[in-house]
């Protein structure tokens, strides 16, 4: 599909569907050249960067799904792209689909949609613990087999207990409001510990979350939540050993990257019963799931739905395209990945 009526007009590309925010990209679409793919594949979309089909696009717009036919913005795809991009706007706040240092290095800024997320997938993570908690499975599976069996399992009650927040940035924090009610005892770990400012916004009183080192985090807590970006230095950061170091009938909810644990070692201490539970929303290889997770039964799974509200996919839209209308008009992004403002410094 393209809309463009002049050569003058700047241009963009959209790949993937636009779904909630239909209203925003019309428009849009009246005020600049927007040409979109919705299938394909890759060797095609790279065949056409090649062959200049492309060549006055400025800003590219990404939903999720367009990997399908894309496959990863990764360091080849990069290098095809024409010198007119300047901006790559994803739909998402995690964005480890794109090789953001091979960006850089071709002067194309990144931009992904932080903070409007943060709700929707603290709110499931509060669902996968609350569920973890009450190992939640087992008895809605046996009432959809036909049986009442409601003298198991018994589960356990949060009040008293150690959640520990790994990652306490937007998403982290919206945790930590919703968990603070429950009774649950609060503690985090970043790279360093979070401003003052933070702690103020989140006003828990006394039981705002408490500093620990990364091996006091996993010594200490009943429950483990994951809320750090996937990266290289997070790749497999819970592992056999991070496990063997967690008090017995530990709690995993991760709504983060699936990369970030080891599902080989999840399913090990799940099946030795050094695991209570788990929640999970994300895994190493989407679609496919661990075969050890999906028969166990003190595991709960989810399909990646952390965002999967109306207003919040919305809101993600709008904020992907307002992104791409900032960078072709005012030559800057709203919300630039963190790696832009590190090398600028």
């Amino acid at each position: 599909m393209s809309n463009c009526s002049s050569v003058e007009q700047p241009q963009a590309l959209m790949l993937g569907e636009i779904h909630h925010a239909k209203d925003v990209f019309d428009r849009l679409c009246k005020s600049c050249c927007v040409k979109q793919i919705t299938n394909g594949t890759r060797g095609q979309f790279l065949d056409d960067c090649g062959s200049g089909t492309y060549n006055n696009v400025v800003a590219i717009a990404r939903n999720v799904d367009s990997i399908q036919f894309t496959g990863l913005f990764d360091s080849e795809l990069i290098a095809k792209l024409p010198s007119s991009v300047k901006f790559i706007c994803h739909n998402g706040a995690g964005y480890d689909q794109i090789d953001v240092k091979a960006c850089i290095e071709r002067g194309i800024l990144v931009s992904n949609t932080p903070f409007v997320v943060n709700d929707a997938t603290a709110d499931t993570a509060m669902l996968l613990l609350l569920a973890a908690l009450r190992r939640a499975w087992i008895p809605q599976s046996a009432v959809r087999n036909g049986l009442w069996d409601n003298t198991r399992p018994f589960g356990r009650d949060p009040k008293g207990l150690t959640l520990g927040i790994l990652g306490l940035g937007g998403i982290g924090s919206a945790v930590a409001k919703r968990a603070a009610p429950f009774g649950l005892n609060l503690q985090y770990h970043n790279q360093s510990p979070a401003r003052a400012s933070v702690m103020s916004l989140l006003n828990l009183g006394d039981n705002e979350p408490k500093y620990v080192t990364f091996e006091e985090l996993l010594r200490t807590s009943d429950i483990i939540s994951v809320h750090v970006p996937l990266s290289a230095r997070t790749r497999h950061l819970i592992g056999k050993k991070e496990i063997e170091m967690m008090k017995e009938n530990i709690i995993i909810i991760n709504t983060a990257r699936g990369l970030i644990i080891d599902e080989s070692a999840l399913v090990e201490g799940l099946e030795r019963g050094k695991i209570w539970s788990v929640g999970l929303d994300v895994f190493e290889q989407e679609p496919e799931i661990h075969p050890g997770l999906i028969k166990n039964e003190n595991a709960i799974l989810l399909p990646h739905i952390g965002t999967a509200t109306i207003g919040t996919r919305k809101c993600m839209e709008v904020t992907m395209l307002d992104n791409v209308k900032n960078g072709l008009f005012h030559k800057q992004l709203l919300t630039p990945v963190p790696e832009h403002a590190q090398t600028a410094r």
